[in-house]
């Protein structure tokens, strides 16, 4: 198995090298001037020679990939073109919001798509079964922006004054504010790594009413997670569903399994003792797999939603062609999926008896 993991470690140096080339020449070739986006109606000549020098946007293409490269090597995302602020900073307060959307919306997928998949395996060819493969097959094939936009017409406006009605956009109630966990804990003048961890549990709403027992800071923010959740685990639980019914019916079919019907257990130990644990194999894998795509709509449910999110930022920094945030955020989402396929892996590897150790 350490063969196995070293060897997806080196494939992944290749793909992290070609999304930094891929990323860096996109940016470049964004229609339009960044100095004359940023700037404005101030954007005379003579500023965005300023504006281009002080950013090395005046230098040959070729010697600004070399000097950024560089500049990642040693840890230096850069700067904002808009604010000039670090990267790494604006990372710290926008990731946290990305990360625990994709963490309730993923949790929503898996375990209402596993749910929903072992029903319809277990009621094959009945009418649920057919309801609930034709509803995932509806979830998949309905964008995000159209669910999102239809939850919040439903839930905010159609359903208002009602004890469903939910917030359509932000993070919190106006008026609810929220103490960040350094103060509550007494480190606001501490720095390095645990600061710079405390700091992104703190920008993790629900996370921070929970660790600092602010609970109408919990259930508000929780409120505010619902239809962004929703929206986002709609394609992910649609195809675990699908897969989890497709895997679950190909081992009922197996000899074992007949053989535990045939020693007289029920369907239902069958299914939930025998069945269901060796059916979860390809089920790990897919939900690995969907982690990507939740990252991916995380842009346009951030943007639909009115959160501030690494979407949100880096819906701005295309318009604004902010290109060190767009650089920025699209590496550490890539490398953040390249580290969630590795555990996939390794989750994969010690599931599957033949690449398990010894």
């Amino acid at each position: 198995m350490t063969t196995f993991l070293v060897r997806r470690l080196l494939i992944s140096i290749p793909v992290l090298f070609g999304i930094i080339v891929l990323v860096f020449a996109v940016t470049r070739l964004l229609p339009g001037d960044a100095c004359r986006v940023l700037l404005g109606e101030r954007a005379t000549d003579a500023a965005c020679n300023t504006f281009n020098h002080a950013r090395g946007l005046d230098r040959p293409i070729p010697e600004q990939f070399v000097t950024y490269v560089g500049n990642l090597s040693r840890g230096d995302l850069g700067s904002s073109f808009r604010t000039s602020r670090p990267v790494s900073t604006l990372l710290v307060e926008r990731l946290p919001m990305t990360v625990e959307l994709s963490i309730y919306a993923l949790v929503l997928a898996t375990v209402a798509g596993v749910t929903l998949g072992v029903i319809s395996a277990y009621k094959r060819n009945s009418a649920i079964d057919v309801i609930t493969m034709a509803t995932a097959n509806l979830g998949v094939s309905i964008p995000v922006f159209v669910l999102g936009l239809l939850l919040a017409f439903v839930f905010a406006i159609l359903l208002k004054d009602t004890p469903f009605a939910l917030p359509p956009s932000g993070r919190l109630t106006s008026g609810i504010s929220i103490v960040p966990l350094a103060t509550r804990w007494g480190m606001e003048a501490d720095h390095g790594p645990l600061r710079a961890v405390v700091d992104f549990l703190s920008n993790m709403y629900t996370v921070n009413g929970l660790l600092s027992a602010q609970w109408s800071v919990f259930s508000d923010a929780a409120r505010h997670l619902i239809l962004p959740a929703v929206a986002l685990a709609t394609i992910p639980l649609a195809i675990i569903a699908r897969i989890t019914r497709s895997s679950l019916l190909d081992v009922l079919g197996l000899d074992y399994v007949r053989t535990a019907r045939a020693k007289g257990l029920t369907e239902r130990s069958v299914v939930r003792k025998h069945a269901l644990p060796n059916a979860m194999l390809p089920m790990v894998t897919i939900v690995g797999l969907q982690v990507g795509g939740l990252l991916s709509g995380a842009v346009l449910t951030e943007t639909i939603f009115n959160l501030p999110g690494v979407g949100q930022a880096t819906y701005d920094a295309i318009t604004s062609h902010d290109f060190a945030v767009i650089e920025g955020f699209v590496l550490v989402i890539a490398v953040g999926y390249l580290l969630v396929n590795l555990l996939v892996d390794i989750s994969y590897a010690y599931l599957d008896p033949r690449l398990r150790p010894g």
